[in-house]
């Protein structure tokens, strides 16, 4: 029997959250059907199955001026059609905000394909200005409508696409899948007098909020390790606070890291300190190797996976210790603080919670995730 033709479409396959995502469906998705991935600009950070077609719309890089930028809209969308025709695609898939507009378009002048579009962030905190703002507002009811099926995420990205972005498409829940780490932690290891050494990873910007965990060990009385994953934006700004607080010895910036889990596997607790998220893969891949986590109650994705998503209060400066986890209101370091003191004086709980982690971080394997996705695309 012959495999049907899909494709999926996203801006590039830099080192995102949801181009890892992307990564990992096509390495089972070539099983299934013939697959052809269409990037915007030519950057690949994450490996490509063989079997997987990729077609550059520009040899550009996304660093461009905004009247290019501009142009390239219409000239997308011409060659994102040609594509679709010429590949004879079934089932077209895009992931994040301009892809999924650009999938409506084609939605509107292409009848041939079932259309699917994924949201991976919280859409409310997603827009950086009241423009971009008002204009999702706009084209997210106009051009998300016109598709067939969405999937995100997290039951909140759902919910708040129908209620505040007048989505009312189908909708579906399929969580980012992780693959089986080489390497995990030994759980009864954590239980242990030992110094913690924290860890965390992500982009370093006012979302991520790393100042939180730097504020958090600033008056920690026992010996204690930092290590911060990424680069960004706030590079300077971090390492200036951390050489005010005289932390240089404790709290080191690592920049970013080819093999994160490297890091992860000589650590013994990990902290999540967004403001927001669409669905934390760092939290996730920490929970894979074993280790026990701390993570600010942010929406979305963290009470999702520390506590089945069921809704928690948690007093001002004070932790709540979830089914998977230890939750923290936003940006309460000194909650954080306490959270890290607990850990460190019940190393028992080390244990119990790295041993939780490999637990809950099953229901997110690779081959558990596929079968929905695939039962998506097809039903």
């Amino acid at each position: 029997m012959q495999k049907p033709n899909l494709s999926i479409i996203n801006t590039s396959l830099t080192s995102g959250g949801a181009e890892k995502v992307i990564s990992l469906l096509l390495k089972k998705l070539v099983k299934d059907f013939n697959v052809t991935l269409i990037l915007f600009y030519n950057e690949i950070h994450f490996p490509v199955p063989q079997e997987v077609d990729i077609v550059i719309l520009s040899e550009k890089n996304h660093n461009i001026p905004f009247y290019e930028k501009v142009f390239n809209v219409f000239r997308f969308i011409r060659s994102y059609n040609k594509t679709i025709k010429r590949k004879k695609i079934d089932y077209a898939v895009s992931f994040l905000a301009f892809p999924n507009l650009l999938t409506g378009i084609i939605s509107i002048i292409n009848k041939k394909p079932k259309t699917f579009i994924s949201e991976r962030g919280f859409p409310s905190d997603n827009t950086s200005s009241k423009i971009s703002h008002y204009i999702s507002k706009v084209f997210y009811p106009l051009l998300y409508n016109r598709c067939d099926k969405l999937f995100s995420n997290s039951v909140h990205i759902n919910n708040d696409l129908k209620e505040n972005f007048g989505v009312k498409i189908p909708m579906e829940i399929i969580y980012n899948p992780i693959e089986q780490p080489k390497k995990i932690i030994k759980s009864n290891e954590l239980n242990t007098e030992s110094p913690i050494n924290i860890i965390t990873a992500g982009t370093l910007n006012k979302r991520k909020n790393q100042i939180m965990i730097v504020r958090a060990v600033e008056n920690l009385k026992f010996d204690f390790n930092v290590t911060i994953l990424g680069g960004g934006e706030l590079e300077d700004y971090l390492n200036y606070e951390i050489n005010s607080k005289n932390l240089n010895d404790k709290v080191q910036l690592k920049g970013k890291v080819k093999d994160v889990n490297d890091y992860l596997i000589k650590s013994n607790c990990f902290i999540l300190s967004s403001f927001t998220e669409g669905f934390p893969n760092a939290l996730l891949e920490a929970m894979a190797i074993g280790l026990p986590s701390i993570s600010s109650n942010c929406l979305s994705g963290p009470l999702e996976l520390l506590n089945d998503n069921k809704p928690v209060h948690i007093n001002k400066e004070e932790f709540y210790k979830a089914k998977y986890g230890i939750l923290v209101n936003n940006d309460d370091h000194v909650a954080l603080e306490k959270a890290l003191i607990y850990l460190q004086n019940n190393p028992n709980e080390r244990e119990r919670y790295s041993k939780l982690s490999l637990e809950r971080s099953n229901d997110y394997l690779l081959t558990n995730i596929y079968s929905q996705f695939k039962n998506f695309i097809l039903n």
